[in-house]
């Protein structure tokens, strides 16, 4: 492996049909060189013998057919991937995909509360938003919702105290340093800025979720005009 960034993986038992692989302690946009090289070289070694990988901030889970593979020779194989492992060369190669947003306080309402603790008018948040480039970290909390980072420390917001029973679907959403859109209507607790009208998870597509682990995601403002003709629904957020 390159000394650069380089993990120090663990494998840690996670069932008769899985292994959980660690490769970092913590959480760093460099990191997601080595995961994609992971999933990948997963994909590529275990072929129709694995069942699921699940990559996240600093691990990947491998899921295998135990009926294939047995467990430990499922451990040596990805001992040896691991130690041939190299970082994806290229970092910067994959396109960026966008997804337009109406940033609005009728469908963004906690877009005050973030002026009145940085000082900045929306016009700047926005700008700040929207101008930087995220990675997805990880999938989870619902079927397409992708954690994206790193946010600019100026955009850092808490969670809210108290979690909203229904966030419209494409809300689009910052807490802590992670920005995201809720791909259908549910519970949700992170503040909201605005909405997408793309469809960020779809059961009847192949690949179910718009966003994967390791894109670069960009954020570009449309106008209310521009985001009902994308097909956005456009009306109010409304607290309960």
């Amino acid at each position: 492996m390159s000394m650069n960034m380089s993990p120090q993986p663990r494998l840690e038992n996670a069932g008769m049909d899985a292994w959980l692989i660690r490769l970092f302690d913590t959480i760093d946009e460099r990191n997601m060189t080595w995961i994609t090289a992971l999933v990948r070289a997963c994909e590529q070694s275990l072929g129709e013998q694995l069942v699921d990988l699940v990559p996240s901030y600093t691990t990947v889970l491998v899921q295998f057919d135990p009926l294939r593979l047995d467990h430990g020779e499922a451990r040596r194989l990805l001992q040896q991937l691991l130690a041939e492992l190299e970082p994806d060369a290229d970092d910067n190669a994959a396109p960026v995909k966008e997804l337009p947003v109406w940033y609005h306080p009728s469908v963004g309402p906690d877009m005050a509360r973030l002026e009145q603790r940085t000082g900045l008018d929306a016009d700047r948040l926005i700008e700040l938003h929207s101008e930087h480039e995220y990675r997805v970290f990880a999938l989870g909390f619902a079927p397409g919702f992708a954690f994206m980072g790193t946010l600019p420390e100026q955009l850092a917001l808490p969670r809210l105290d108290s979690p909203r029973p229904r966030v419209p679907a494409g809300s689009v959403a910052i807490a802590g340093r992670q920005t995201a859109a809720y791909p259908n209507a549910s519970p949700g607790g992170w503040n909201l800025l605005g909405r997408t009208p793309a469809t960020l998870f779809d059961p009847r597509s192949r690949d179910l979720s718009l966003l994967r682990v390791g894109d670069r995601v960009r954020f570009v403002p449309v106008s209310q005009a521009e985001f009902e003709r994308l097909g956005g629904d456009s009306s109010p957020m409304r607290e309960s």
